[in-house]
């Protein structure tokens, strides 16, 4: 039973990594508008939905939440969304995307890290090739951008470590809470997470709207709320209910290497969108980066089989 529920923890983990990587084209696709207005669009849209969709279930999960769960929301809300998405475009304005994306590229290393004490986490040593094929992969897929000429600033690698920290503190964070909840669903704590994460939002759309620089026509406005339903819908409804589901199913040292498949995902849409193949650079470091997870689960498989042997045992004993 523990075997199966992993595997299907690493298979929603997968799937999440695959939607949140859609994330990466939206500024393509809406080019006329900026950061700030695409993810105040997507997070007032996520808060809207999930409003929606956790409307029916509303009477029977709000007891279930006391002062503790609420106050949780509010600061997963504002780390794993808003002020992690501050940092990110403010690392990328001032110091670049490749410098942003090198700094960014640790999630993995660091949640994984974190969750080193946590339930289900096997000994660092054990860790160790997994970590270093991610680190591996990483660096080949930033070789790159880092060697083309680029402007950097200490502000903008502070604002990279700045979101590094935000969203190393909130995969911990929701992941453990996840562990001691059992008055709601992993799909309702998503929800939840949504309608205040669409509440702060509305902070956010105050400047991103009221004093935007650029006029837009109609036709602009309409495909712009048509890209930012589809990202709140798919990405963050969707891809955090399955976040969560995996965040329950994975102890945290396996579940920082999920993280990977936004990274991957990203890369190969990004080639998609651009005609191309990838590079020898860039193939290396997917096949590290995917190299970097299965060395991870295949860890964890051998942990998790003698913890289910007992269980087994117990209904023929009593």
């Amino acid at each position: 039973m523990l075997v199966k529920q992993t595997w299907l923890g690493i298979g929603a983990g997968i799937l999440a990594g695959a939607l949140w990587g859609l994330v990466f084209l939206a500024p393509e696709l809406a080019s006329g508008f900026d950061a700030m207005q695409l993810s105040a669009g997507r997070y007032l849209v996520y808060g809207l939905v999930a409003a929606l969709l956790l409307a029916p279930s509303w009477r029977r999960v709000a007891p279930r939440l006391g002062r503790r769960e609420w106050r949780t929301l509010f600061w997963l809300a504002l780390c794993g969304n808003i002020v992690y998405y501050l940092f990110l475009a403010s690392a990328v304005r001032a110091g670049g995307v490749a410098m942003a994306s090198l700094v960014i590229g640790l999630l993995p290393l660091a949640v994984t890290l974190a969750g080193r004490r946590d339930r289900g986490a096997v000994p660092l040593r054990r860790l160790l090739p997994s970590l270093l094929l991610g680190l591996a992969g990483l660096l080949c897929i930033s070789w790159e951008s880092l060697r083309a000429p680029g402007q950097g600033s200490l502000a903008g690698l502070a604002c990279a470590l700045g979101a590094l920290a935000s969203w190393t503190v909130y995969a911990v964070a929701n992941s453990r809470t996840l562990a001691r909840l059992d008055a709601v669903s992993a799909h309702e704590w998503s929800l939840l997470t949504g309608v205040m994460t669409g509440a702060q939002a509305l902070l956010l759309a105050l400047p991103a709207f009221l004093f935007a620089e650029r006029t837009h026509a109609a036709a602009d406005w309409l495909a712009f709320g048509g890209l930012v339903a589809a990202v709140a819908v798919f990405c963050s409804v969707i891809g955090n209910g399955l976040w969560n589901y995996a965040s329950r199913a994975l102890p945290l040292s396996l579940m920082g290497q999920m993280i990977v498949f936004e990274t991957i995902f990203a890369a190969l849409y990004g080639f998609l969108w651009e005609g191309r193949w990838p590079t020898s650079a860039e193939s290396a470091a997917l096949v590290l980066l995917v190299g970097g997870v299965v060395s991870c689960a295949a860890v964890h498989r051998t942990a998790v089989k003698p913890a289910a042997a007992p269980r087994a045992a117990t209904p023929v004993e009593t």
